[in-house]
């Protein structure tokens, strides 16, 4: 089976889905991976699958084609929660990859109006599409480590897995708008401000842990 850590590498957006159902086995092991992250972190994502209402119908026609199962990526509102979603939602993208499916994150273009209904008192930031892809999807455009990170001495090791790790995130059109600066064994992430922010640094934190190891190093606060 695929590790998370080789699912880093494999995973791109796929945008476009066939129409091969997802088998019950897997269906069951990816609800048991939300359920855990709606424990750890007080959240209420759910999985909704043989759905094609996520979309509305033009995005459907021009962009998202074919997707039918998908992540409502939801939880109270509270200030925390772009983070601890991007956070739990980039542990979903990654899991989904070593279960043989494809991804891609949806932070502007799902049905708002249907989601938000169906979600409550929950706040929803967006979805993951999750299926068979059409395609295994291309590498996004990448800055090099040293436009986007910094360490005070000489770099260890883990750090420079952090980095590599943190670049192959999915963030906001692509942009990797984010910051590292490590120091002694101390790590701090920074991304620019703007609507998917906090959700970004949460998407990246959990890369960079998967690469750096979180035994190595403690966030700087």
């Amino acid at each position: 089976m695929m590790t998370m850590k080789d699912a880093m590498a494999a995973r791109h957006t796929v945008r476009k889905y066939t129409d091969r159902p997802i088998p019950g086995k897997i269906i069951s092991l990816l609800n048991e991976r939300i359920a855990e992250n709606n424990r750890k972190f007080q959240l209420a994502m759910k999985l909704n699958t043989n759905d094609a209402s996520a979309f509305p119908a033009v995005i459907k026609l021009v962009l998202a084609k074919g997707v039918r199962n998908y992540i409502v990526l939801a939880g109270p509102d509270t200030p925390e929660l772009d983070e601890k979603l991007g956070y739990a939602g980039a542990d979903l993208m990654l899991y989904a990859q070593t279960l043989g499916l494809n991804s891609w994150w949806v932070g502007g273009t799902f049905n708002r109006n249907k989601l938000k209904a169906a979600a409550g008192r929950n706040k929803v930031i967006g979805v993951i599409a999750a299926g068979y892809g059409a395609s295994q999807g291309t590498p996004h455009k990448s800055k090099k480590p040293e436009d986007t990170a910094v360490y005070e001495g000489e770099t260890p090791n883990w750090f420079r897995a952090g980095v590599d790790a943190a670049l192959l995130a999915p963030t906001a059109l692509n942009k990797q708008a984010f910051s590292i600066r490590g120091t002694g064994s101390k790590v701090k992430i920074t991304c620019e401000n703007g609507i998917f922010s906090n959700t970004d640094l949460g998407i990246v934190k959990y890369h960079f842990e998967l690469g750096a190891g979180i035994e190595n190093f403690q966030w700087e606060i």
